[in-house]
Formats: C-alpha cells, sequence, structure tokens
C-alpha cells in the first residue's frame, strides 16, 4: 500500500459567541460554517468540518486554499 504524505493545513478560524455556544466559520473556505457548545467542542468540530472540506475537494481535484500562518485578534478599546 502506497504511504500518504501527511500535509498540515493551518487556516484563519472566527469563533462568533452565539449566546448558547459558539458559530465557527474560515474564511478562506467558503461556506465552512459550524457550530459548538463550548469552546473546546467548538475547535473540534472546526478541525473536522475543515478536515471535512478539504476531503471533498481533493476529492474532486479542485486545489485547496493556500492556508497563512497568521494570527488574529480582537482588541478591545474603551473611549
Amino acid at each position: 500500500m502506497k504511504k500518504r504524505k501527511e500535509i498540515i493545513y493551518k487556516y484563519e478560524t472566527i469563533f462568533d459567541s452565539n449566546g448558547e455556544g459558539y458559530t465557527i466559520t474560515v474564511p478562506k473556505l467558503p461556506g465552512l460554517i459550524t457550530e459548538g457548545d463550548t469552546l473546546q467542542e467548538a475547535r473540534a468540530m472546526a478541525r473536522d468540518a475543515i478536515r471535512c472540506y478539504l476531503g471533498a475537494i481533493l476529492k474532486d481535484k479542485i486545489r485547496i486554499p493556500k492556508s497563512k500562518n497568521i494570527r488574529k485578534e480582537i482588541l478591545a478599546v474603551s473611549i
């Protein structure tokens, strides 16, 4: 059996508190939306959703959107 090379992809992921948990989107992967009741569950759901999204586009032989090593933060400012 042919051994498959593992590739690690990193994507900016946005966790939006919705009052009952978190809604997660990934700007570089259009249409990817998932949810989680806790931040820990939301992270697991996001990883699974990204894995499924990438698997589907690989299966269809579509080019995977490039990921970037970026860090996004929201800063609170009072005036």
